[in-house]
């Protein structure tokens, strides 16, 4: 038997502006500046629009690159505001199962979306790096000497 939602809830996917949703990735993925995600570079041109995609022209190695180029939401069928809501529902930590129902989504499809999105979460985390002062404690940790504890006697 199919899940069906209640004909009286709200239909969250209504409340979702598209262009509001690509407004706030554009201003979290560059607060400052758009930069050019292959060379770095700032020279770059405005290039035309996809719906509400804004595409762009660095004129420094000459490739074009839109709002979601080389983020977890580029390349995919389902509209930014599904992934954005997804996301959302995520953070609430609603099942899959709901997720889908939410986003009248098949099961199947929450479940690669919240697969997608955790596993491209976590491959872009930057790397953790130290800066300033960094201090350390020693830890000595005795292992593999079960059964033997002469073994790990320190010497006088």
């Amino acid at each position: 038997m199919q899940d069906q939602k209640p004909e009286n809830l709200l239909n969250i996917r209504h409340l979702i502006d598209d262009a509001k949703c690509y407004e706030t990735v554009r201003k979290l993925r560059w607060p400052k500046e758009v930069h050019c995600p292959r060379c770095e570079s700032y020279h770059v041109i405005k290039h035309g629009r996809d719906g509400h995609c804004q595409k762009y022209l660095c004129k420094t190695c000459d490739r074009c690159f839109d709002d979601l180029t080389h983020t977890i939401f580029s390349g995919h069928h389902q509209p930014l505001h599904v992934w954005i809501l997804c996301l959302y529902f995520m953070g609430l930590n609603l099942s899959n199962r709901q997720i889908g129902l939410e986003l009248d989504l098949h099961g199947s499809d929450a479940q690669t979306m919240t697969k997608q999105l955790r596993q491209g979460i976590v491959v872009r985390k930057p790397d953790v790096q130290l800066s300033n002062e960094v201090e350390c404690d020693e830890v000595y940790v005795v292992a593999g000497h079960k059964g033997n504890p002469e073994a790990v006697k320190k010497n006088p």
